[in-house]
């Protein structure tokens, strides 16, 4: 097979890539500058290399514990968990949150096959088990399997008696009553707030 032809079926393996968009990206690799497309190559084969899980919260790092779990400026009591590490990433842009967290690499979803069993809960577990944990702030997809699985872990960690907590859900920011679907705007008025 010839490279640029290979470099379009390797590239249409990622997700979102399709036939024309792994051409265009291989046309635009194969126009580069040499000193580019080396960088590219080494950030991939670096990611696979050097990248981990911590072994506290399972997010992806490049030192174990990753520099969240190790700062002491951040809650320890408080833990936000999320169905994968770009989730993480997500609540770290705002700046909103300053506890620590953790990663359970997928949601329960029986459909495909996947029960608790095959997500990273009973490391949450054992960590709540075996810390001062006050509170879980449940951060998984408003969907179905999020959702179910939110229920789960809620009836897992309550008996340790520790607070959980779903975020809320709602109309986004700058959005418009008249174009909200329902289950948002119900989801809206079930999760009000006081002023």
């Amino acid at each position: 097979m010839e490279p640029v032809s290979r470099l379009i079926q390797v590239l249409t393996r990622l997700p979102g890539i399709g036939e024309k968009s792994g051409s265009r990206l291989a046309f635009y690799i194969l126009g580069a500058p040499e000193e580019y497309v080396r960088d590219l190559a080494q950030a991939v084969l670096d990611v696979k290399e050097k990248i981990r899980l911590c072994s506290l919260c399972l997010n992806i790092t490049e030192q174990d514990p990753c520099r969240i779990c190790l700062d002491p400026t951040r809650q320890d009591d408080v833990i936000c968990v999320v169905e994968e590490p770009n989730d993480l990433y997500a609540v770290e842009k705002t700046g909103a949150f300053q506890g620590k967290y953790h990663v359970l690499h997928g949601v329960i979803s029986p459909l495909d096959g996947v029960g608790p069993d095959e997500i990273r809960i009973a490391e949450l577990l054992a960590r709540l088990r075996h810390g001062t944990v006050k509170e879980v702030i449940l951060a998984t997809n408003p969907v179905v399997e999020g959702d179910a699985t939110a229920l789960y872990l809620s009836s897992q960690i309550k008996p340790l008696g520790i607070r959980v907590t779903r975020i809320a859900r709602g109309i986004a920011v700058g959005g418009d009553l008249e174009y909200t679907d329902g289950a948002t705007l119900t989801d809206a008025l079930r999760g009000r707030q006081g002023l």
